[in-house]
């Protein structure tokens, strides 16, 4: 019997060792002190996609890896960095998925041209059956 439960236990166990035992950076849940500078860092964050969660920002997101991502978005824009170069820098870091838009490349054109091929399959659809109604 305890072998039959083994894996299941297993599986339940497994979202208690997602986060790490080590402490947060001290950038991950506390505000910059120049308000021009959080307000940029969080318009940044809103944009930039949590890694470990389902389509959670890291702004939104309490895993470890986002506030390890607000961290850098604070520390960059409080070294000075604009927020397109911090995103740019991320983008190369974490790859284009860490955005919730991803720039125009041959590996991102499905996820941009699959919405446009989708919406005239439809109409294309509803005007053959629309047609055929019409007395």
């Amino acid at each position: 019997m305890r072998r039959k439960l083994l894996p299941f236990a297993l599986l339940l166990a497994a979202p208690a060792h997602a986060d790490s035992a080590l402490p947060a950076s001290p950038l991950a849940y506390t505000q910059l002190s120049d308000p021009e500078q959080e307000a940029q860092a969080k318009a940044l964050m809103e944009t930039l996609r949590c890694l470990v969660c389902q389509g959670q920002s890291i702004a939104d997101s309490d895993a470890d890896m986002a506030g390890e991502m607000r961290a850098l978005v604070r520390q960059r824009i409080a070294a000075g960095e604009r927020p397109a170069q911090v995103r740019t820098w991320l983008m190369e870091r974490y790859g284009d998925y860490v955005t919730y838009d991803p720039p125009l490349r041959w590996a991102t054109a499905p996820l941009w041209l699959t919405p446009l091929v989708l919406l005239a399959f439809g109409l294309l659809i509803a005007r053959r059956l629309f047609k055929g109604k019409t007395a």
